[in-house]
């Protein structure tokens, strides 16, 4: 299966076991100030573009603020950051949203991952994300190397990463991520949020999952964004009343294989489960084809096994990043046994969006998804064979693309 950069293994789960020791008689990833042990609610006053935070009172638009976010605990800024490292995709689509596309300086696994905001990018007017000279930050295959050097060669403001994360890398421990944190700048991020996944050990008192809005709202907040964020979760909000409002009787919604299919074989994923990975999912409310017992990172099917579960749909995870849904069809429909599920015999095959997603991802991946398991409800899903997201009727959108559009580019 190919790597996830956003999942440790279970090796890296012991090397955390292993480094747990390095914090002890020491406060975890305090950031700028306070302690990872504590996660103090933090709110903005989109009036004032200052930061009212209940732990550490009032501050207004030339003041420093502080947010809060487990592992992390309370960061402080003097103002937004304008360097910022990311390794993640979601919070790279978040910067952006938030009108600070241009300080994100890297991507983790790979910087061609910028494939998929520029998939959903090109439908809104006046949005892009320049991927050229961003640094690709993982340098191993399969595993996960990241060179300590290159996060004092960026030098940047923020990391917005999640530390939980980086211990895992090869060659990384807590001593090697304080050390970052106090010579180069703060560690904030969430990304075990994307499938609840349990943390590492040393990171066991302080972690907390969160949505992904919940998320979005906590970078909103470092960027002072506040409203623009306000006005993304509107537009979510009405997109979701619409999908739950409108879902068919249980009886005829149909059963759904989320999964990877990779030289024959079928790397499956749970449906329905907690974590921002099923955010653009888990509203759906249909049946996931795999029992939930039955699924984790090390499962596969083959061809015979996935004929006896023979799902109504096959969403192949990832279409908009890494895999041609295209060839995925024509391997499957050349197959002998791969021709007989009834997702291939019925055109029920389809590019599934990326778990990574941030806010304005997300608005598309509901609305992909929800024309992909309904389409009698919310129009037909169109014929996709790679490239951009595609063109919806107007009267078929769930959202308005103006309109998120003018929200990114700051016209509120």
């Amino acid at each position: 299966m190919a790597p996830d950069p956003d999942e440790p293994t279970d090796t890296t789960r012991r090397r955390y076991l292993a480094s747990a020791g390095a914090l002890a008689g020491s406060a975890l990833l305090a950031g700028c100030q306070g302690s990872g042990d504590t996660t103090t609610a933090t709110t903005t006053d989109s009036t004032t573009g200052g930061t009212t935070d209940a732990g550490t009172g009032t501050t207004d638009a030339n003041q420093p603020y502080s947010v809060s976010m487990a592992p992390v605990g309370e960061v402080g800024f003097e103002e937004p950051p304008t360097n910022v490292m990311v390794y993640s995709l979601l919070y790279a689509d978040m910067a952006v949203a938030y009108g600070y596309g241009d300080a994100v300086n890297s991507l983790g696994f790979s910087t061609n991952a910028a494939g998929s905001l520029h998939a959903y990018y090109d439908q809104l007017d006046g949005v892009s994300f320049d991927q050229e000279g961003l640094t690709q930050l993982n340098e191993g295959g399969s595993g996960i190397t990241v060179d300590k050097e290159v996060f004092y060669d960026l030098n940047s403001d923020l990391h917005l990463i999640d530390p939980a994360l980086v211990v895992s890398f090869d060659g990384w421990d807590i001593d090697d991520v304080e050390e970052i944190r106090d010579n180069v700048a703060p560690w904030f991020g969430n990304v075990l949020s994307r499938r609840n996944t349990e943390p590492p050990e040393a990171y066991a008192d302080s972690y907390e999952y969160y949505t992904l809005w919940e998320i979005s709202e906590k970078v909103a907040q470092v960027f002072q964004a506040q409203e623009r964020y306000d006005a993304l979760a509107a537009i979510h909000d009405d997109v979701l009343s619409t999908i739950q409002s409108n879902l068919p009787p249980e009886s005829e919604r149909p059963t759904v294989a989320s999964v990877i299919f990779i030289d024959g074989t079928f790397y499956p994923s749970k449906f329905n489960a907690d974590g921002f990975a099923h955010a653009h999912t888990r509203p759906m409310q249909a049946s996931g084809a795999f029992a939930e017992s039955d699924v984790s990172y090390q499962s596969s099917y083959d061809y015979e096994q996935m004929l006896e579960v023979d799902p109504d749909v096959i969403v192949n995870r990832y279409s908009y990043s890494y895999y041609d849904v295209t060839s995925v069809r024509q391997t499957l429909e050349e197959d002998e046994v791969g021709s007989r599920l009834s997702a291939v015999e019925n055109d029920r095959v389809y590019a599934g969006g990326n778990p990574l997603q941030g806010p304005v991802m997300n608005l598309f991946q509901l609305e992909m998804t929800a024309k992909q398991l309904y389409p009698d409800v919310f129009g037909e899903w169109p014929g996709y064979d790679g490239g951009p997201y595609p063109e919806i009727p107007e009267e078929e959108q769930l959202f308005d693309r103006d309109e998120v559009a003018a929200i990114m580019n700051g016209d509120l």
